[in-house]
């Protein structure tokens, strides 16, 4: 898993590169709409990784994705969700980045852990 803060401004389409570089050679790359760029599209390819991407309605000819894969995206959509319950990250009391990506990052250790906790 990695996270990256871009600027609040910036399209998420401009984290996308350096998302990707460094991680070993994925098999599917999955993403909501808002990725649905030639550009995108182009580097995912280049990687040797399939996208699975719904096309926008402004696409004129449309990519058809496996529901099965993208389904999967769900599971990230809840980790936001919960990240979002700890009121830190959800107010954004930190002015600089470095502070509130460190507070996300504690946030989101603190998710995992306790997904692998004993439960008995």
């Amino acid at each position: 898993m990695r996270l990256l803060l871009s600027p609040g401004q910036a399209s998420d389409m401009s984290a996308v590169p350096e998302l990707l570089a460094g991680l070993p050679a994925p098999t599917t790359v999955v993403a909501d709409r808002g990725y649905d760029s030639n550009s995108v599209l182009e580097l995912i390819a280049r990687s040797g990784a399939q996208p699975s991407i719904p096309s926008c309605s402004r696409r004129k000819v449309r990519r058809s994705i496996d529901p099965a894969i993208y389904r999967q995206r769900n599971q990230v959509e809840r980790f936001f969700c919960r990240l979002k319950h700890f009121r830190r990250v959800a107010t954004r009391f930190d002015k600089l980045a470095r502070n509130f990506l460190a507070a996300v990052l504690l946030a989101s250790t603190r998710l995992w852990l306790r997904a692998y906790e004993s439960r008995t």
